[in-house]
């Protein structure tokens, strides 16, 4: 068994290297995951590009949706997550300390405690290997993990956190109620993914926004299930709120969820679009880019707005019986697997960068010889 672990490592906006770490010493409280794929998201591109901070600063290795097998466990580990060694398991973000008022009290998200998350914190944190983008992951005591069938490929068993962003985003803090109107802002794979998870509530229209360059995304999205979809830009733009106030007779959508990255536009856009008494959810992430938000709007309206915050266990555990129940053909959804030593393509492939490419889904596959 080597005792060096290969990573990918991002020293600076645009930098991939590949370096050596020793592998982790465990112990009865922690373990050692073999990675077997890790899936790549758009906060992962913005972060390569340098739109959004990289961690703590300091150069990290990237990836937050590692899926792998249990290679080592500590005894007490074992009992307390209830995994053995070759058990399959996706890891959540946030390594929470589960013993704060907050963690107690079932928001561990909130957790102020929590001094690391996977594929986030800085090589200089021992034992360094705490994202998905190496061939192994330290797992530290206070790991959130999720067991997933070993049978289902890794190809789609990685889908674990985008899909449970949809089902979180959409339903649990969406509330989408059998009939709903529902307008989905960004057609990337979340926003399918909440498609998936609106059609599978019992949403009654749904009507997906997305770029000239996204034509084959939204294509996917009318696959799985929505009944509009809007090319928002180029010689054919059409006005989103337009269109979901025709389709609703002038009353607009009950549920909005504005996932775009780093355009602020949509922001108004899904307020706008929403109906009196409806709920927007805003997960696009921004850059910490300033935009005017215009409150009269919220309160004329009796908006209900709300941030997402990531994916919680309930959201997990709901997206992964999803996978497993192979209800939908997500295999539609995965565009491209790559290796180890390609992360930085990966990750100009999702972003959209590798001319003839038409990413959906990409995962990093440390181990693909």
């Amino acid at each position: 068994m080597a005792d060096q672990v290969r990573a990918a490592v991002q020293t600076a906006p645009g930098t991939i290297e590949l370096r050596e770490f020793p592998r982790p010493q465990t112990g009865p409280d922690d373990g050692l995951l073999r990675v077997e794929a890790n899936g790549i998201c758009g906060s992962d591109v913005e972060m390569f590009r340098g739109h959004m901070r990289m961690g703590s600063g300091a150069a990290v290795i990237p990836g937050h949706e590692p899926l792998g097998i249990v290679e080592e466990i500590g005894e007490r580990a074992a009992a307390r997550w209830g995994v053995q060694p070759g058990d399959r398991v996706a890891l959540e973000v946030i390594v929470p300390c589960r013993s704060c008022h907050d963690c107690l009290t079932g928001r561990y998200q909130s957790c102020r405690n929590r001094g690391h998350g996977h594929g986030v914190t800085a090589i200089d944190v021992a034992p360094s290997l705490y994202g998905g983008m190496a061939e192994y992951l330290y797992l530290s005591p206070n790991a959130v993990l999720h067991k997933v069938d070993r049978d289902l490929p890794a190809e789609l068993a990685v889908m674990f956190n985008p899909l449970g962003a949809g089902v979180r985003w959409a339903v649990h803090l969406g509330g989408i109620r059998f009939g709903d109107t529902v307008l989905v802002l960004g057609a990337g794979q979340r926003g399918i993914a909440a498609v998936i998870a609106a059609r599978a509530a019992g949403a009654g229209t749904i009507v997906v926004t997305g770029l000239e360059s996204d034509v084959h995304k939204l294509e996917l999205a009318r696959e799985f299930g929505a009944d509009h979809t809007v090319v928002v830009d180029g010689p054919g733009a059409e006005d989103p709120v337009q269109t979901v106030l025709d389709l609703t007779g002038g009353a607009g959508a009950d549920v909005v969820l504005e996932l775009t990255p780093m355009a602020t536009a949509p922001v108004g856009q899904a307020l706008r679009a929403a109906r009196h008494g409806g709920t927007v959810v805003l997960a696009g992430l921004k850059g910490h880019r300033e935009h005017p938000l215009d409150t009269d709007v919220i309160i004329n309206r009796a908006l209900t707005v709300r941030g997402a915050f990531g994916v919680d266990a309930r959201g997990y555990a709901e997206a992964i019986a999803i996978i497993e129940s192979g209800r939908f053909p997500l295999e539609k959804l995965h565009t491209h697997t790559f290796g180890l030593d390609d992360t930085a393509l990966a990750l100009r492939t999702l972003a959209g960068d590798e001319p003839g490419e038409h990413a959906v889904h990409v995962s990093v596959h440390p181990h693909l010889s």
